[in-house]
């Protein structure tokens, strides 16, 4: 089954189903883009300690990347991207990119952000200086950013939030993503909205008919791992997630264990974002078939094996020790950033892969 969407470019075809787990392609105008995906986070233009090509390469082959349109507001600025002829070009990138709308960013610094109505209006983290983000200006950069899937500008707020702060996210996100479905956009990208309303499942349901009835491209599960627990993230997840349009992509944001991932591709998920798998290996942790490596213990000074003996990144594949890394990593060499880096993002794309796979030889035909 294969449905054109809203945008010009753009289809979703549903090719087998395993229960509510899907497997599809998301077919843009960049290349095809096979789900269920992870998608590698570049939060400023760049995967960290990532080149281009590393990240294009097999066995990680990353098909989209994400970008983020409040850190590349900030710096380098509009300015720059606009004289470099958007992000695709000022990365050295030609497959598709995601950008978020910065509201997560900028509700995340409640501190420095005063939020009505209308947008927000936040002091920059870098400097102090202060900013107005509305869904008119949020789509305005991610069009300067020249993204092919552009996401709608929400409030998000913490998972803990009371009812009545739920309740006045909800009628802004609504209300907000009305506002950008009405700003023209670049040709070539796809938009798409963003269900709110925290871990009340009456809520979830409601406020999905009403961002679904506007007829996105695709449609996303945001405030998920905001500060609820566990249970009550895979509680939504197994209540709404299959409940979103069949014919459209279904996008977690920002959720990402390897366990996280898994089931909600069992809950209907085809998309996935999460700086975890970087921001592990920055720290330390890797992940492996066997479970995760904490390589800075001292169990590792002198162990020269692989990181994982089943994984065919360059690190592994290369035959760098976990004494090696061990040693890099205390000793701060920016080598470990790119070695930890490439085998954490590596894992994370075999291990959907590998539930793809298994969709499609034991799930049934669309």
């Amino acid at each position: 089954m294969r449905v054109d969407l809203p945008t010009p470019g753009f289809s979703f075809e549903l090719l087998a189903t395993l229960g509510h787990a899907r497997a599809g392609i998301l077919h843009t105008p960049r290349g095809d883009i096979e789900t269920p995906v992870f998608m590698p986070v570049g939060t400023a233009g760049t995967v960290k300690s990532m080149t281009r090509d590393e990240l294009m390469a097999e066995p990680l082959d990353a098909k989209i990347i994400l970008g983020n349109t409040y850190h590349l507001y900030l710096r380098p600025g509009l300015e720059v991207i606009e004289a470099v002829g958007g992000l695709h070009a000022f990365a050295r990138w030609d497959r598709p990119i995601l950008t978020d709308s910065g509201g997560f960013q900028v509700f995340s610094l409640a501190a420095i952000n005063a939020i009505d109505d209308d947008g927000v209006t936040f002091r920059s983290h870098i400097d102090g200086s202060q900013h107005r983000l509305t869904p008119e200006v949020s789509m305005h950069i991610q069009a300067t950013l020249g993204s092919d899937i552009v996401m709608c500008f929400d409030q998000c707020p913490p998972g803990d939030a009371a009812p009545d702060v739920q309740e006045v996210a909800l009628a802004r996100t609504t209300a907000w993503a009305k506002r950008c479905r009405s700003v023209p956009r670049k040709p070539g990208q796809a938009l798409f909205g963003i269900v709110q309303g925290g871990i009340d499942i009456e809520r979830r349901r409601r406020h999905a008919a009403e961002i679904t009835a506007l007829d996105f491209d695709g449609h996303a599960l945001g405030g998920l791992a905001v500060g609820e627990s566990i249970d009550d993230t895979y509680r939504v997840l197994d209540a709404c997630a299959h409940e979103l349009p069949v014919d459209r992509p279904r996008y977690l944001m920002g959720v990402g264990t390897p366990q996280d991932l898994e089931r909600g591709i069992g809950a209907g998920i085809d998309m996935f974002d999460c700086v975890m798998p970087t921001r592990n290996a920055r720290n330390g942790y890797l992940f492996t078939s066997t479970g995760k490596v904490n390589i800075p213990n001292a169990q590792y000074r002198t162990d020269l094996s692989v990181v994982d003996a089943e994984c065919p990144c360059a690190t592994c594949r290369g035959g760098y020790s976990r004494a090696y890394l061990r040693h890099l990593y205390l000793s701060k060499e920016i080598l470990y950033s790119r070695l930890a880096t490439l085998h954490n993002l590596t894992f994370y794309a075999r291990h959907v892969r590998r539930l793809r796979e298994r969709i499609l030889s034991e799930g049934l035909r669309a």
